[in-house]
């Protein structure tokens, strides 16, 4: 048999669904174990590696070329299972590092590794027999070291939401705690967005009532917040990777949100000013800015709405 052939087997003996027994996900277990055609199960090893490298170890070792745009249908269609599995574990190095991050890796877990190395020896049927015994509580343990990396947050209706790890997630919290408890108190949260899950959070019973599609929550912004004393919405962007609330995405909320009759208040907000700096051209008029390391105030394009006139006796007043 062939190394693929081989590892196909294994993935069969290890429980796989069958969409994952395949040629696809059996190059991408070779590639995470380093395994050549001609190297020995024995010599399985653990090391932490990207999808675009796996993709670059296939085509070098085995002759398959996978095109880039691939990368998604093995991280889904392979490797999502292999973590399931307990037999590979995401960002081993770095448990805080954003879902969506160019530097995500994976490896091997400890416990396949022992079983895979033993592959084509008698030791074979009863450390696969154990791992699969302990699946279960493998499962569990990778799930609470997921989970310990976890940002709680309490809405204002009670409910814990648990944001992934991420600078965008950890913004997004910023928005939730800070920005809101200073501009918005009185706000219901209709809508919250997560890197990992794009609907973390849906009241759908408001966004119901106030006609915002959930259906295409691709796209909504990051946060969407609803003032029912003033009838407004507050439609918020949170700006790491992504840009601003730019005039081209101010117009694709506005399609989105067609039948919704209530005003509306666009916001971008920033980590830093050197972030705000960046995309200071590619923020729409109209719209607001909030900057979480200045957090006390913001910042209005908005031409003469919020003139004011500032006397030294008086104190501050708008004109």
């Amino acid at each position: 048999m062939s190394k693929i052939d081989e590892t196909i087997n294994i993935l069969k003996e290890l429980g796989l669904p069958k969409s994952q027994q395949n040629e696809r996900s059996a190059l991408t277990l070779l590639a995470l174990l380093d395994l050549k055609e001609e190297t020995s199960w024995s010599r399985s090893r653990q090391r932490t590696i990207r999808i675009h490298d796996i993709l670059g170890f296939i085509q070098k070792y085995y002759d398959k070329e996978y095109a880039e745009n691939t990368r998604e249908t093995i991280r889904r269609q392979s490797i999502h299972q292999f973590e399931q599995a307990a037999i590979v574990i995401r960002n081993p190095d770095d448990p805080f590092r954003p879902t969506n991050s160019p530097n995500t890796v994976y490896a091997v877990t400890d416990e396949a590794l022992e079983v895979i190395n033993k592959y084509g020896t008698p030791r074979w049927s009863p450390a696969l027999e154990n791992f699969i015994k302990e699946t279960g509580k493998l499962k569990e343990r990778y799930e609470k070291r997921k989970k310990k990396h976890l940002i709680s947050v309490d809405l204002p209706d009670g409910k814990l939401v648990d944001f992934s790890p991420g600078k965008h997630n950890e913004l997004q919290v910023k928005i939730i705690k800070e920005f809101r408890a200073r501009f918005c108190p009185n706000t219901k949260v209709v809508y919250i967005g997560d890197t990992a899950r794009k609907m973390l959070h849906v009241d759908r019973e408001l966004s119901s009532k106030l006609d915002i599609p959930i259906t295409k929550h691709d796209k909504l912004p990051d946060v969407v917040l609803y003032d029912p004393k003033k009838d407004i919405i507050l439609l918020i962007e949170a700006v790491t990777a992504h840009g601003p609330l730019s005039p081209k995405r101010q117009i694709e909320l506005e399609e989105t949100l067609e039948h919704c009759s209530v005003k509306i208040i666009y916001i971008s907000v920033f980590p830093d000013f050197a972030e705000f700096k960046r995309h200071i051209d590619n923020i729409a008029w109209d719209t607001e800015v909030w900057i979480e390391s200045n957090p006390d105030h913001m910042i209005h394009f908005n031409g003469p709405k919020f003139f004011t006139a500032h006397d030294l006796n008086k104190g501050d007043q708008n004109v």
